[in-house]
């Protein structure tokens, strides 16, 4: 193994998700509708493809165009997704009607679930399922 060199430089940790999609432009528009996502950064290609860094609340994600050359396949091409993004909110059903609103499908509506949240799921039109949903108060 390879020694550790420091730069003195302290690194913050944090994890998030790039989505690949088809249409990039058209997936960040329908994230701005249906979340109400802000656009952090974006790089749009001359081929018309896109990468954006974006937010929701205090969490953030990645959308890009997919990539067959680099393997990097939406759902569309897979037929289906291997992940599910969890968004946690304080009005699960106002922003699960938001997300429909955009152009989302409901796959489960936002119900309370016997291990203590209150969740539903939807499909946005790239692929993606979401869970949108808050843990219930305890007792």
């Amino acid at each position: 193994m390879a020694p550790s060199v420091s730069t003195g430089k302290k690194v913050e940790t944090t994890i998030t998700t790039l989505l690949n999609v088809r249409r990039g432009t058209r997936a960040i528009d329908f994230y701005i509708r249906a979340f109400d996502a802000t656009i952090l950064s974006r790089m749009d290609a001359e081929d018309g493809t896109v990468v954006a860094h974006l937010a929701v609340g205090k969490g953030d994600f990645w959308v890009a165009d997919e990539s067959l050359p680099h393997k990097n396949f939406s759902p569309e091409s897979l037929g289906g997704t291997s992940m599910r993004m969890v968004l946690i909110v304080n009005d699960p059903h106002a922003v699960f009607d938001q997300a429909v609103a955009a152009g989302a499908s409901s796959i489960c509506p936002v119900r309370d679930e016997s291990y203590g949240w209150r969740i539903g799921r939807i499909v946005d039109p790239f692929g993606h399922h979401w869970e949108i949903g808050k843990k219930l108060e305890e007792g």
